[in-house]
């Protein structure tokens, strides 16, 4: 619950320092991805210091190199969340978070079904679980979704001026 918490207090912060004036700050997505970069630093950082045995637990058996998966989907998600901070590349980013949460999620239904424990205390039920993971999906792709609708109406007008 530490990434939620870690999402909620960020965001509602960033955009309460918006409200107060940072004009950078104004905006929810704009919070959002202060928000999300902060979580993904945390289970970014996770992935090395404190829990990283039991994310290796995690790693369903049908996997390889359970520890070099750890490692990586790690230094993706820290590459994610510096991503989310420059508005260039904070699109990508998202999309690429998005796409990552759906790849380990497998993960966290092998760590329920399997009964495992994580940080000494059992891993979260499949369907709390399942819903904690389409709230963060939710959030990358609000942060996505803007720049997708422009990308959208930018192809569309260069197609109606290549019929013309």
């Amino acid at each position: 619950m530490t990434p939620l918490f870690v999402l909620i207090v960020v965001t509602v912060t960033l955009r309460a320092v918006g409200a107060a004036g940072v004009r950078r700050l104004r905006s929810w997505p704009a919070a959002l991805r202060g928000g999300l970069a902060a979580m993904f630093v945390v289970t970014g950082g996770s992935h090395f210091v404190g829990m990283r045995e039991d994310l290796i637990s995690m790693v369903p058996p049908a996997l390889p190199e359970p520890g070099l998966l750890v490692t990586l989907t790690g230094v993706l998600e820290l590459a994610g969340a510096v991503g989310l901070l420059w508005s260039r590349t904070a699109p990508w980013a998202a999309a690429g978070l998005s796409v990552l949460l759906v790849a380990m999620f497998p993960a966290n239904v092998y760590a329920a079904l399997a009964g495992l424990t994580l940080g000494g205390a059992p891993a979260m039920a499949l369907l709390p679980r399942t819903l904690l993971q389409v709230v963060f999906l939710a959030a990358t792709l609000t942060v996505l979704a803007p720049h997708l609708r422009r990308w959208r109406t930018t192809r569309r007008r260069a197609g109606a001026l290549a019929q013309s």
